[in-house]
Parts: structure tokens; sequence; C-alpha cells
């Protein structure tokens, strides 16, 4: 703007020198009309300067605002700094000084243990010297016991007139020939004994003959192993959150164990027919693949019919070994059953046809019914069958039931009699004792534990069965915990605990058992809809 000013200028004044007057006004207008827009620069350059001085100003600001916030900041570290320095300082401090005084401590116990150390073995010290004064003394009476053994012996013989020897041989003598005589009393008294129970003797040895007839006999055992197609079987039958396993055991009373054992579950339960039945529902269901609660209730229901078909074939297999070709279907149903049962660790239906054979081959030998002392001792144990159902000795159970179901008088009571709950009034019941004593005694065929613990199994649900309001009981992890299953409509929440604790307080006063056993009472309502 400057430089086309001056060039206005210059013009105008060069026009002047030669140009009139009007020239020069319209070149002086030029020049009033440059000179304002001059001024308007020099305004906008000193707003742009006054613009600049204010940034200029508000960046110290800010700059300063920003030191004294960084210093604010590092005395507030510093400060935190100082403070955790402090804390770390005092938790040195504490831990030296906890330090020392367990080192202390621990110096105490050391010096105490000195001491007690030196004490003992001062009392030892003593203890030697007594010991060996005691030595001493016993030495010096070992010495005059010796003494005055050899004078006793002296004056003995001087009293005698005999030394040692000659008495000794005297002796000798006399206790030979009274030996003799007594001898020679016993062979004759054994040989006149020998004469008069010639006969009875020869039977014993039949008898004895007959006790070692050989049976296969496996010890039976309280699980079963079920094989599964694979490892995700186990997941299926686990159910979500467990729904089918809870179903499963509630349903059937049977225990599931499932393990890190590849392919294979474990299923537990000290009632063999109750486990069968068990087996068979899961095998169905691993089979069928369909696993739910409905569904085990199902498969449940047609295992258990299956099962009680199987008894009655097991029955009549054990009639025909037998050779016995008459008896109630009822009875062989329930001697069916005995398949599945132990006593002893011994297959109950395999003992009864052993018996029977036993009691056949001594009545045949003694020239007795045979017929009715097998049969008799065929059914002497059937009452085992139905004691997890009645109250009761099973012999007697036996016998009620052999009665109402049409045996005749002499099978009843060798039945009733063959543990001497009725003293024996038959040569039959007298031979069934024998027989069941023969088959049972011999070597190998029973073991002590596994009825033992059977009993207290069977003693521990009819402890919660005989509670009011109980519809169901199942002994299982081996007896370990015991599931009472009551009517919801009986039983309220209340009533549930206090039946655990009374269930719990009777097994404490009755039974001897290793460890603990869990009562667990379980109370459930159920709604059925059906849509049609």
């Amino acid at each position: 703007m400057g430089a086309a000013a001056n060039a206005s200028a210059g013009a105008v004044s060069t026009d002047g020198a030669g140009g009139d007057g009007a020239e020069y006004r319209e070149a002086a207008s030029v020049v009033q009309v440059v000179a304002p827009r001059q001024a308007s620069d020099d305004d906008n350059s000193r707003q742009a300067r006054g613009v600049l001085q204010a940034a200029q100003d508000e960046a110290a600001e800010i700059l300063a605002r920003a030191r004294r916030r960084a210093e604010r900041e590092a005395e507030d570290l510093l400060a935190d700094a100082r403070r955790s320095a402090e804390r770390d300082a005092a938790g040195l401090k504490a831990d030296a000084t906890a330090r020392r005084d367990e080192a202390q401590r621990r110096e105490a116990r050391v010096a105490e243990r000195e001491e007690r150390a030196n004490q003992t073995e001062g009392r030892l010290a003593e203890r030697e010297t007594e010991l060996a004064a005691l030595a001493d003394e016993l030495t010096e009476r070992k010495t005059a016991l010796k003494t005055a053994e050899k004078d006793r012996r002296a004056e003995l013989e001087r009293i005698a007139g005999l030394s040692a020897e000659a008495a000794k041989a005297e002796l000798v003598k006399e206790v030979e020939t009274q030996a003799k005589r007594e001898a020679a009393i016993l062979v004759r008294d054994i040989e006149a004994e020998a004469r008069a129970k010639g006969e009875e003797r020869a039977k014993r040895i039949v008898v004895d003959a007959i006790q070692r007839v050989s049976g296969e006999q496996t010890a039976e055992s309280v699980v079963s192993v079920l094989h599964l197609p694979g490892d995700d079987m186990k997941g299926r039958i686990i159910g979500r959150e467990g729904r089918n396993i809870r179903a499963f055991e509630a349903v059937t009373g049977v225990n599931v164990i499932i393990d890190d054992t590849p392919e294979a579950v474990l299923l537990s339960c000290f009632d063999p027919v109750r486990r069968e039945v068990g087996r068979l529902t899961l095998e169905k269901l691993v089979l069928d693949g369909r696993i739910h609660p409905q569904r085990i209730e199902e498969v449940y229901e047609r295992s258990r019919e299956q099962v009680e078909q199987l008894c009655v074939r097991a029955g009549e297999e054990a009639l025909v070994q037998v050779g016995i070709a008459d008896m109630h279907p009822d009875l062989i149903a329930t001697l069916g059953r005995l398949r599945y049962r132990t006593s002893y660790g011994q297959n109950v239906l395999k003992h009864l046809i052993e018996t029977a054979h036993i009691a056949s081959h001594m009545a045949a030998e003694l020239r007795l019914d045979v017929a009715l002392v097998k049969r008799s001792a065929f059914l002497h144990d059937i009452g085992k069958a139905l004691t997890h159902e009645v109250e009761g000795s099973h012999a007697l159970i036996g016998a009620d039931l052999a009665r109402r179901l049409g045996e005749s008088d002499e099978v009843v009571h060798a039945i009733e009699a063959h543990h001497d709950e009725v003293a024996p009034r038959t040569l039959e019941a007298v031979l069934t004792q024998a027989s069941d004593a023969c088959s049972g005694g011999r070597p190998g065929a029973r073991r002590e534990s596994l009825e033992t613990y059977v009993k207290r199994l069977e003693r521990i649900e009819e402890i919660a069965a005989g509670m009011p309001g109980v519809e169901k009981v199942f002994a299982m992890q081996a007896g370990r915990e015991v599931r009472v299953m009551v009517a919801p409509d009986q039983v309220d929440d209340l009533t549930a605990q206090m039946l655990a604790r009374d269930v719990a307080k009777q097994i404490e006063d009755e039974l001897t058992y290793p460890g603990q056993i869990r009562i667990t009472v379980v109370r459930e309502s159920r709604a059925t809809g059906v849509a049609r």
C-alpha cells in the first residue's frame, strides 16, 4: 500500500507540473482514499500484536499453572513416598522385633531342654549306680542260694541214706510201673468202647465222607460292574445337575458309583435282588440311550418283572437238580429269589441244593424216608427270602410259609427246628441240622464278615422303616448313608429333621459300626398333569 501511494504521489506531481488545477484535485482525492487504507492496516497489525501478546500472556499463565500443579503433584508424591517409606520401616522394625522375640523364645526353650537333659542324665547316672548295686546284691544272693542248695541236698542224702542219683533212679522206676498200669487200663477201656460202639463209629465215618461232598462256591460280593459303550455315557447317566443319578438311586435303592474306571460304573447294594434289578435297569437305559427320570421308572418296572421271572426259572431248575417234582408255585418263586441271596458269603440256593444231596445220602445210609428228608433239607432256609419283608427268625418265617402253602408237619418241624428255635423231635429234623452243618461248615464255604455286614445293613433299614410316615428305606454307600423316603402328606419339614435325629440315635444305641452313618430324609411332592 505504501508503494502504491508513493507511485500515485509521483504521478500527481508530474502531472501537476504541466496540467491544470482540476487534475491536481483529482490526484489529491486519490491520496485521501489511499491514506485511510494505510491506517486500517496499521490497526490490524496492532490487533494482531495484541492477540499475539494475549496468547503469549495466556501461554505464560498456563505454563505457570502447569508448573505450580507439577510442583504440588511432586510434593504429594514425595509425601506419599515418605509415608510409604515410614510404613515399610515400621513393618521391618516390627518384623525384626518379632524375629528377635522368637529367637529369644527359642533360646529359652533350648536352655530349658538342655537343663532337662542334664537332669535326665543325672537321674540315669543315679539309676546306673543303683542297678550296679542291685546286680552285685543279686550275685551275692545267687551264690548264697547255691550254697544253701548244696547243704540241703547233703542233709537229705544223710537222712535218706541214698545218694541223689540212686533216689532219682528209684523214682523213675516207680513212675514207669504206674504209667504202664494206667496205659493197660486205658487200652482195655478203649477196646471195650470200640466194640460197643463199632456200628455207631462206622456210621459216623460214612457221615464224615458225605460231608466232604465238593461243590462250587464263589463268594458273593455287594458290587456289580456295568460296562458302558463309552465314557460319554457317564455324563448322560448323571444327567443335568445330577437329576438322572438321583432319580435312579431313589427309584431302585441302588447306589451308582462313577469313578475314573474307563467305560464302567459300579452298582452297590447289600440286597442282591435289588442290585440285580438296578443292574438290568441301567443296562437297558444305556442300550436305549434315553435316560431321564420318567424313563427310569418305566424301565425299572419292566426289569423288576424280568427278575421275578428269572427267580421262578431258577427255582424250577433247582427242583430239577434236587429231584423234587411237586411243589407249590409260590414256594418255587420264593426259592428262586434265594439265587441272589447269600449267607456268610455262601449262595443260599446252592447251599440248599447241596444240603438236600447230603441229607438224602445220610437218610439212605440210615434207611430213612429219603424223599421226606431231602424235602426238609431243601426247604430249611426258605425263610431267608422273606427276612426283608417279615420280622423274625428265618427258621420260623420259613416254617410258617411252608405250613400255609401245604407242606407236611414233618417238613415244617424240620424247618423251624434247624436252628434250635424249636427243640427237634424227629429224625428228619436232626438230619436237616446235620446236613446244614455239613454244607456250611466245610472249609471255604462261608465267610463270617460278609454275613455280619449284611445283617447290619438289614437292621439299619429295619430301624428306619419302623418310623411313622416312612415309605422306603435304602442303605447306600456300603452302609455309610441311609436314605429315608417319607410320605409328604404325613411328615412335614420339622418332623423330617426329628425323624433323621431319632433314626441316628437308635442306630447309635443298637449297632456297632466303623466310622459314621449319615441319615438323609427325603420328602418329595409330585404333581402330574396329562394333556389330551
